[in-house]
């Protein structure tokens, strides 16, 4: 090794020791989707951040989607998918595949990544432990979503238990009504809903893109709550990217400190979100 190199990796790990203290014992809940999901380099860096986190003493929480394998999966039995507002029409026939596709297949996949890479991880939905409740979508009156439910309520205690012992818990967004009807819930709101329930510090949201632009299309790196309804407002935020905010949103008014809008599509994005001064994305705080 160089010495210029030696000097480098000197500098990055002295900038990183400040992060390292400031969250280690804290609960940091990733949303785990988009091309870090498909790409198999940023398949193993994603394990590797995760892995390194919790070897440094902090207990991440993975919470994943899988709408492109359900559509795959759909499309392979020959059923087409449907959409209403962006959301996938779940009937009965698809609540199957989507509890196949997500509660196993991406599930224990993320879990086979996570263990290969050094962790200890154990996968969960909502239904294990009761671990989450749902309810249809308020927005949907008249059902016609079918089995795409909210979270109504979620109990942590499986979550403590694994992270007390040294494990990591990946959770599938499927969760289940008070007479065991399964819903498909959107990860992003699952993710929100887990990390305001643990009170965690950090909620990331792994997207395909590089955060929160601005109207000129540049990269807002840090925004307050009165910025983003600004945003909202002038219609800089909007489509795809506004739901995701609003899940941001609700979790910042519910005690966790920052939410990080980053950009799945870098290598190691996890890491350099965390331990670097710049950052890969958009930070969200109340003030």
């Amino acid at each position: 090794m160089s010495t210029i190199n030696a000097a480098q990796i000197a500098r990055v790990l002295n900038e990183a020791l400040p992060y390292i203290q400031r969250f280690s014992g804290k609960t940091i809940v990733v949303k785990y989707g988009g091309n870090a999901m498909t790409d198999e380099r940023l398949k193993s860096c994603f394990a590797q951040n995760i892995v390194l986190m919790k070897q440094l003493g902090m207990n991440p929480v993975v919470v994943h989607g899988g709408g492109p394998q359900i559509g795959n999966l759909l499309k392979q039995l020959g059923k087409e998918s449907r959409f209403i507002s962006g959301m996938r029409v779940t009937d009965d026939e698809t609540m199957d595949v989507v509890e196949m596709v997500l509660g196993a297949q991406v599930n224990k996949s993320i879990v086979n990544l996570l263990n290969r890479a050094g962790g200890r991880a154990v996968g969960l939905t909502g239904k294990d432990a009761g671990l989450i409740y749902a309810r249809p979508l308020e927005s949907d009156p008249q059902s016609e979503l079918g089995h795409v439910g909210e979270v109504e309520s979620i109990d942590p205690s499986i979550v403590h238990t694994l992270d007390q012992s040294g494990f990591i818990p990946v959770i599938a967004p499927v969760g289940v009504d008070r007479n065991g009807v399964g819903y498909n819930i959107n990860a992003d709101l699952v993710a929100s809903s887990v990390a305001s329930v643990l009170k965690a510090e950090k909620l990331l949201l792994l997207t395909n893109t590089p955060g929160i632009l601005n109207a000129n299309n540049e990269l807002q790196t840090g925004l307050t709550r009165i910025d983003i309804d600004r945003l909202i407002e002038e219609g800089v935020i909007y489509g795809g990217m506004l739901p995701k905010v609003k899940c941001a949103l609700d979790a910042i008014n519910s005690g966790v400190n920052t939410v990080q809008i980053i950009d799945g599509r870098v290598e190691n994005a996890v890491l350099l979100e965390l331990f670097t001064d710049e950052g890969v994305g958009t930070l969200i705080k109340s003030y």
